[in-house]
């Protein structure tokens, strides 16, 4: 029986039996009769690196947050895995970090925007205009990351392009919408492209096109242009991108999107013209996703064992599994690095059926708002950033309006209106729920999850069973009456009143912020 083990950096790997060979790609692809996806295929920085990883935990050091691609954060590195990063957000919870590679185009080194003009978000709990690089260090008792140990980036931005010109880019989440936008920022050869129908203070769309025209038939780039005062960008600047290369079956490697600690081995399901679809070998067709041929986490075949990263293999059965969801081995958790585990806890497994359809789990780091499912910020790119789409009235996905429409019928008819009433009768019956918000709720502890479920009428019982499975508030909220009677084991009274007291606190929410506006 295969055993796991864990090293140092957290990567999880498989101890092969001792009568079985060691897995390697050369018998892999001659096994199953397929090709590695050819070098040439790969830009330069998905392909082997030239050095070495020199970067080491705990170094501070600047970069972009992908999320909100606009703004530059101070950041430390807290977890180093072969030729990978994870990055942690100074005075934010670790379920925000991410994952980039050590040449990212997007970190930089201490004291680069000050140096280039751009604008430093700096770490929660202290105002921008008291940051000070040298005393936030002396304090921290931190290292900056050597300069030498960032990619450099050539000054040379690209030709034809300035800022304020006006273009048409894709929606990447939408490739069929075709889009008015606007440079905003040029970072070597990259331009960050802002959407004229995003409203830039709240991060939410106005409906295509821009402001001032009802529907795209009325709208003419020649009398925009007047308007704005704006200039377009010049046919000259673009160039077609040529074909891409791939074809379907080739094998590579993929960091797992679900679970970004992991790389896999990895096949080419389908391509169109600039995006390939990604299968891991040995899983279900559930989990393929697209990815742009020009992400920096696909690479040829071999990089994990050049860079030093532990490499993900094709499971075969479930011999040594950790986790009841078919293939997870245990590693990881849906939401994020704050765990580096969840074995037998189906609902923090980033593979269950529970969590497939669901996306955008955590708060917005900034706002403290859940963004809507296909929610994101400006991006650096290939003139394809991704639109923010418009948010649900009472917004939640709609599996959560379901549920809503089902226990809360009033709220679902008339929201508006009738809250505050719903609210008041509920709160009689559930005067635990009284008085909190759910972003109150998102900062609880498991302890705090567990007393709250103890106050509750008639859950004292149930209330263990949030300890045992380290359920904390964010998750707590991410809870639905399935989730509570199916994962859970959790009888129907109970669950249900625990269902209502969540869905209240999403509506109280609500009802807070249609009050305050007024």
């Amino acid at each position: 029986v295969s055993k796991r083990s864990i090293n140092p950096s957290g990567f999880a790997s498989l101890a092969v039996p001792a009568k079985k060979a060691v897995w390697n790609w050369g018998s892999y692809l001659e096994e199953e009769q397929m090709i590695a996806a050819p070098l040439k295929l790969f830009r330069e920085y998905q392909s082997f690196p030239q050095g070495r990883n020199g970067f080491k935990a705990g170094m501070k050091l600047e970069g972009l947050d992908p999320e909100h691609p606009s703004r530059f954060c101070v950041l430390t590195v807290a977890e180093v895995g072969g030729y990978r990063l994870r990055l942690h957000f100074d005075g934010y919870q670790e379920c925000y970090d991410f994952w980039v590679n050590a040449d990212s185009s997007d970190i930089h080194p201490v004291g680069w925007c000050e140096k280039t003009a751009h604008k430093l978000l700096p770490p929660k709990g202290f105002k921008e205009e008291e940051f000070n690089w040298t005393s936030y260090l002396k304090n921290c008792k931190a290292q900056a990351a050597p300069k030498s140990l960032f990619k450099s980036l050539s000054p040379v931005t690209p030709s034809g392009f300035r800022l304020g010109m006006k273009l048409e880019a894709v929606d990447k989440k939408n490739p069929s919408l075709m889009c008015v936008a606007t440079i905003t920022d040029m970072l070597e050869n990259r331009l960050l492209i802002h959407f004229d129908n995003w409203d830039e203070n709240i991060n939410l769309p106005f409906s295509l096109p821009p402001p001032g025209y009802k529907d795209s038939e009325g709208f003419s780039w020649e009398k925009y242009l007047e308007e704005t005062n704006s200039q377009a960008a010049p046919a000259r600047a673009f160039k077609l991108r040529p074909a891409h290369g791939f074809q379907v079956d080739m094998k590579l490697e993929a960091v797992d999107r679900r679970n970004p600690i992991l790389i896999r081995v990895a096949t080419v399901a389908d391509k169109d013209d600039y995006r390939i679809k990604i299968h891991f070998d040995g899983w279900d067709h559930i989990y393929d996703f697209w990815v742009d041929v020009d992400s920096p986490d696909i690479h040829p075949v071999g990089w994990c064992a050049k860079t030093g990263h532990a490499l993900q293999v094709p499971l075969v059965g479930t011999a040594g599994q950790m986790c009841p969801t078919p293939g997870c081995q245990g590693i990881g958790h849906v939401k994020g690095p704050r765990y580096g585990t969840h074995y037998t806890y189906v609902f923090g497994c980033p593979y269950s059926d529970v969590n497939l359809n669901r996306e955008n789990l955590l708060l917005d780091r900034l706002s403290g708002e859940r963004p809507a499912p296909s929610q994101r910020c400006p991006c650096f790119g290939d003139l394809a950033p991704t639109r923010l789409l418009p948010v649900a009235a009472a917004d939640l996905d709609l599996q959560q309006a379901l549920h809503q429409s089902i226990f809360m019928p009033s709220l679902a008819s008339s929201p508006s209106r009738r809250l505050q009433l719903c609210w008041e009768q509920h709160c009689r019956l559930l005067p635990a729920v009284s008085g909190l918000t759910a972003k109150d709720v998102a900062a609880w502890s498991v302890e705090e999850v567990a007393n709250f479920i103890q106050r509750l009428p008639g859950c004292k019982e149930q209330a263990p069973i949030f300890r045992d499975e380290q359920i904390d508030g964010e998750a707590f909220l991410l809870m639905n009456q399935t989730d509570l009677v199916k994962i859970l084991g959790i009888k129907l009274g109970p669950a249900l009143k625990i269902s209502n007291a969540i869905l209240m606190l999403r509506a109280q929410h609500r009802f807070a912020g249609n009050k305050s506006s007024v």
